[in-house]
């Protein structure tokens, strides 16, 4: 079940986040995204509009959305490969006509994922919080 979700939900949402982070981004240091974790939970998640996947009454994934952007998506590792990614890509194009979002260059595993939900590389460019090139993707709705 996807629903919206509430501030009851973010702590959980930034554990997702920070395992899902270190997980898929070996190749920034964990520090970074350890740094991160009160922007996330108190600036970040709070201000955007979030949705929750649930399983058995807990959330497994959320996805953020910040005007037209999509701004996370994230899968509990244990849940990762079995379609959730994909259900919540298809709700997320229900919120909004057109996605772009930002992901590593180095993140290839993302950047198949993002193609095959009809994403298209827009520009590259240099993420100037780590350094690390990164691709702008776009999609519109069909």
């Amino acid at each position: 079940m996807i629903r919206p979700a509430t501030s009851n939900d973010i702590p959980e949402l930034v554990d997702i986040w920070l395992a899902a982070s270190i997980k898929a981004h070996s190749f920034v240091d964990e520090q970074v995204w350890q740094s991160q974790v009160e922007a996330m939970r108190d600036i970040y998640l709070p201000n955007s509009e979030t949705y929750v996947y649930e399983e058995d009454a807990k959330v497994v994934a959320f996805y953020s959305l910040n005007d037209d952007q999509l701004a996370a998506i994230f899968v509990v590792i244990g849940s990762q490969g079995k379609g959730i990614g994909k259900q919540l890509m298809v709700h997320a194009f229900k919120q909004r006509d057109s996605l772009s979002l930002s992901v590593y260059q180095e993140n290839q595993a993302s950047i198949l994922f993002y193609l095959g939900q009809g994403f298209s590389i827009k520009s590259e460019q240099k993420d100037a919080f780590t350094g690390h090139l990164e691709y702008t993707m776009m999609k519109s709705s069909e």
